[in-house]
């Protein structure tokens, strides 16, 4: 029944039976909890122990030993899915296989229907320590012609140096159980990046993740290094906003340009803390000054540094960002003032900037240069300033913050395209989707934020792994062509295939967090595998046994400083019907 329905939609919620059990169809859309192990049907179902009757008793508690207790009854935050007891699920796994026998003709079933694979948490409490036991219908047509038994076993976890095992004799096992005469076998690695890639402290908060994923085959031997033919695949899911990060000055400019932006559309904005010793006030006066002075002839020796102080004014303290995202050179007025006006901490504060800037142009006391193609209200000011005829603007509502929105945006998209273009020599057509002004200036900041978020997975890569041009170009390409298609997302990981050599240099001292080989004999439907995994992680989010439990947020061992491994072992075995 839920497999028909789900036909239409999936269930939101788990569906109950026999008041213990819960059942999860899902499909592709979803993550698939068992996908290290197994990767075929799209869809499957998923079964786990039904929480509500454990809530239900331990209200039932609260009501009988009062309210002393309560602390300890509440229930945990995100506690997850819970496991089934083995011989339970057992008893499921012998109903699913019963309800897919064709042979079962004492067995009151309607219609026969190819139902999904059924995979069943289990609580490891069998000698084996199984965690998973899945079945698979095999089928001819529509007909069903067996069907494939899987047990995922664990144990752990334990020290790196415990975690050995014989290639060989895994093979050997493998024939023996399956009768098979040849084998192949299949490697996998992945290596955290980001954390042995560290420079001084540049290194990326533990939210953000850089790893490679590398996959070879045939294998030599169990935890080994893997060769430099092997494929690899570059994973990165980068979230910006780091103090470290060579970018963290652009960053929070555009921090203040989305606070803007949701300033115009609610009537409030926040204002940021004041960073300069003088006001803004004061920095554009002293700005204005200087210009006039140009405009009269005068030449002050004092001021070739404060000019070099304008073009430098955005770019951060950090010495490597110099040569990757330096200050532009060709800073027209409306972006050397907002390097003025950043530091505003208030509405009133804006408007005294503004005023002075209109005063200044009324008066034709300066005639600021300003680029090309800028649609910003300021830039039309200072166009019109040019022939003396300067329309009447009011600085007051929404004006003030609109204008000083526009010119910080203007700004930006420029510095961002001025490093795409020079730094990744990234493609123009997809940066006209970031830097259109056919939206309004609220869509135009959070494409502005997309840029950023590019900016930052390159600038990382940059430094931490020194990429050259040759590996940021696609990369960019990849980012860019799905920022024009989805929205914002830190949490995407963006993939990039590589040459391991590339970072090999990152990995080859260092533990992998995953390391498997996959051993198989057989073709299509008929094909077998057995699966010898270690990992950093638990394999199974349901696992609660003591030691997991104990290693559940880390895998290092405080005391002895040895990484500790899950060592995970996956089995199939095919029975027919027919």
């Amino acid at each position: 029944r839920i497999y028909e329905e789900g036909k239409e939609s999936l269930p939101e919620q788990p569906c109950l039976f026999e008041t213990d059990v819960e059942i999860c169809l899902i499909d592709g859309s979803c993550k698939s909890p068992i996908e290290r192990f197994w990767n075929g049907s799209s869809m499957l179902y998923v079964l786990q122990k039904a929480q509500h009757n454990e809530e239900s008793d331990q209200m039932e508690e609260s009501e009988t030993d009062g309210a002393v207790y309560a602390s300890e009854l509440l229930p945990k935050e995100s506690s997850g899915p819970v496991a089934l007891p083995f011989r339970r699920a057992k008893q499921l796994m012998s109903f699913y296989a019963m309800a897919q026998n064709p042979n079962m003709t004492h067995v009151t079933i309607g219609e026969l229907v190819v139902l999904p694979p059924l995979w069943i948490r289990c609580d490891g409490s069998d000698p084996e320590h199984t965690y998973w036991l899945g079945a698979v219908p095999l089928k001819a047509g529509n007909k069903i012609t067996g069907i494939s038994l899987y047990t995922v076993t664990c144990d752990g976890p334990t020290a790196a140096k415990s975690c050995s095992a014989n290639l060989e004799e895994l093979k050997m096992e493998h024939k023996m159980r399956h009768h098979s005469s040849v084998v192949m076998t299949k490697g996998f690695a992945r290596y955290e990046l980001i954390r042995a890639a560290a420079v001084e402290d540049t290194m990326i908060e533990s939210e953000s993740n850089i790893s490679v994923d590398i996959t070879w085959d045939p294998v030599a031997k169990i935890l080994e290094t893997p060769p430099l033919t092997a494929a690899a695949m570059l994973n990165i899911s980068l979230e910006s906003g780091d103090p470290r990060s060579p970018v963290y000055q652009q960053y929070r400019e555009l921090q203040f340009l989305l606070a803007l932006a949701e300033g115009l559309k609610t009537g409030v904005t926040e204002w940021p803390e004041p960073l300069e010793s003088e006001s803004a006030v004061e920095l554009v006066q002293e700005f204005l000054t200087g210009l006039k002075k140009q405009l009269d002839g005068y030449c002050v020796s004092g001021d070739t540094n404060k000019a070099e102080k304008i073009k430098s004014d955005t770019a951060a303290v950090n010495g490597s960002i110099k040569s990757i995202f330096s200050e532009r050179e060709d800073l027209d007025f409306a972006e050397q003032l907002w390097c003025k006006m950043r530091s505003v901490s208030s509405y009133q504060e804006v408007v005294g900037c503004l005023t002075l800037i209109r005063k200044s142009l009324e008066l034709g006391e300066i005639q600021p240069w300003i680029h090309q193609g800028s649609s910003s209200l300021l830039s039309k000011l200072i166009q019109q300033s040019y022939r003396g005829e300067m329309e009447v603007v009011s600085l007051s509502g929404i004006t003030p913050v609109q204008m000083l929105l526009e010119i910080g945006l203007d700004k930006m998209k420029k510095d961002y395209v001025s490093f795409f273009i020079v730094k990744s020599r990234s493609c123009l057509p997809l940066q006209d989707y970031f830097i259109s002004t056919s939206v309004d200036l609220e869509e135009q900041v959070h494409r502005v934020q997309k840029l950023h978020h590019v900016l930052e997975i390159m600038v990382s890569c940059t430094v931490l792994l020194q990429f050259k041009h040759e590996n940021l170009f696609p990369l960019t390409q990849i980012c860019m062509k799905y920022y024009k298609e989805n929205p914002l997302n830190e949490k995407h990981a963006f993939q990039l295939p590589i040459r391991p050599a590339l970072v090999e240099k990152y990995y080859q001292n260092d533990h992998p967090e995953l390391w498997k080989v996959d051993i198989s004999s057989g073709r299509g439907q008929k094909e077998v595998r057995t699966t010898w995994q270690v990992s950093t992680d638990r394999p199974a989010e349901h696992m609660t046994s003591n030691n997991a439990s104990l290693y559940s947020d880390s895998t290092v061992n405080e005391f002895a400083e040895e990484r500790m491994y899950f060592i995970t072992v996956a089995k199939c075995s095919q029975v027919p019907f027919t």
